[in-house]
């Protein structure tokens, strides 16, 4: 019987053969339906908070979680050197050397955790003063931003968790991860910020504390699942080799995510100069395009997972395929995306806000998300490509491009003129997405040029 489960967990999470679009959709619905819940885990705070508090908490949950949501992706593009290195281990057939991957890995990260929380709860003023917070909301974001970042090392293996589950081809534990802790979130929301009335400080207690039951609960399952190689406590030591190897892969992803993510605080901040009418209506769009791009995200993520199997296997054309195929399947739910967004933006904006000026502002900011629904198909698959194949540090090359040359000049220009728009300045970020998009098409051009694919 553990025979056969072996047998066919090991098919299941098997990329190197059987048909493409069929795998690449198994692994990558999963993928979709844990980020979509992601998305409401996020989501939730913003809702609850929209309905049963101010203006001014609205503001500080939108620019408090911003700040937190571009420190928790350094964390998780960093933990994705792991997930390609587990990749392409159980790709060459060394599944027995993925555990200690992960062995080492937990203490990587768990170094990587506190030092982050003891610079949140630090830094918190700081961070909150970069953003521009409107005054009325200062208060509230550093609070918000201190209360996540004394719990960083759980949402630190919070988000570990799913990918080491990832890398070894199951979507599902982390799809179980993401489900417990976005209901544990919804209902700690409701309860001491509905119920109680804390408002700002009772969403990141919220947070915090069902990433916690999240992550105690994933390890019991964890303990009770049958794993295609062995891992035990021997496993958990700090292997050099390993840990250099993570790092050289997750470093650039990383960089580049968190230089991306400076870019939006930046826009951020310009839009929360504007006003705070302003500042939420962007932090209500924001968690409007959390939903938009899930697509596209789980395109990227499985991407990653797919072609370092096959890299692995030596495969490289069965890899490109797969970005071919991920591409056109990814674009056509970008198309379905950007009419909705585009022409209905105030259905989906409506439901995180009850203010009518915030509604219409957020609707105006989601256009411009809308336009790069289309383009952002082409690009998240291209990254996930790059980084299954290992090529990072260009994935990183072309995300500060995006950010620094187009994104944050855009934005910074559209701000000055008069009358200032939401959606001018939104336009910034299809517009680096198109750079970005040209900058995949000829690095793939030169390494086919040069025999490297």
């Amino acid at each position: 019987m553990l025979g056969k489960r072996m047998m066919e967990m090991n098919n299941n999470s098997d990329f190197t053969q059987g048909s493409i679009l069929s795998k690449l959709l198994r692994f990558m619905l999963p993928v979709l339906l844990a980020l979509f819940l992601q998305a409401m885990y996020g989501a939730v705070d913003l809702l609850v908070v929209g309905q049963f508090a101010t203006s001014v908490d609205v503001s500080a949950v939108s620019t408090g979680s911003q700040i937190m949501m571009t420190i928790t992706n350094i964390v998780a593009s960093f933990a994705m050197g792991a997930t390609v290195l587990i990749g392409r281990k159980i790709g060459e057939g060394r599944a027995d050397e993925a555990g200690q991957v992960i062995g080492s890995s937990i203490l990587l990260f768990g170094v990587i955790g506190l030092v982050f929380s003891f610079l949140t709860v630090l830094g918190a003023p700081g961070l909150a003063g970069i953003m521009h917070a409107p005054a009325e909301a200062m208060t509230d974001t550093v609070q918000y931003v201190r209360i996540c970042g004394a719990g960083m090392l759980i949402i630190v293996a919070y988000n570990l968790i799913g990918c080491v589950f990832r890398g070894i081809g199951d979507s599902n534990t982390p799809l179980i991860s993401v489900a417990i802790a976005c209901v544990t979130n919804i209902a700690g929301d409701l309860l001491l910020v509905a119920v109680l009335k804390m408002g700002t400080r009772g969403a990141a207690i919220a947070t915090v504390f069902a990433q916690l039951v999240s992550v105690v609960l994933s390890v019991l399952l964890i303990r009770r699942k049958t794993l295609p190689f062995t891992f035990s406590r021997s496993d958990i030591r700090w292997r050099t080799g390993l840990i250099s190897q993570v790092t050289i892969l997750g470093l650039p992803i990383a960089v580049q995510d968190f230089l991306v993510g400076i870019s939006f605080l930046v826009i951020l901040a310009i839009v929360n100069s504007l006003g705070l009418v302003a500042s939420a209506g962007i932090g209500v769009a924001e968690k409007v395009c959390g939903f938009i791009m899930l697509v596209p995200s789980a395109f990227m993520q499985s991407m990653s997972a797919f072609v370092a199997q096959n890299i692995g296997a030596a495969k490289p054309d069965r890899a490109r395929q797969a970005l071919k195929v991920g591409i056109i399947a990814s674009e056509c739910f970008g198309v379905v995306m950007f009419l909705f967004a585009f022409f209905r933006g105030t259905i989906l904006t409506g439901i995180f806000s009850n203010d009518p000026e915030v509604v219409l502002a957020s609707a105006e900011y989601l256009k411009a998300y809308a336009i790069d629904c289309m383009f952002t198909a082409f690009l998240f698959c291209f990254i996930g490509y790059f980084n299954g194949l290992g090529q990072t540090s260009f994935v990183m090359a072309q995300g500060i491009i995006g950010a620094f040359a187009i994104r944050i000049p855009v934005s910074f220009l559209m701000s000055r003129m008069v009358p200032v728009s939401l959606f001018h300045i939104g336009l910034a970020i299809p517009c680096s997405t198109v750079i970005q998009i040209s900058c995949c098409f000829l690095y793939l051009f030169y390494m086919r040029r040069k025999g490297r694919l």
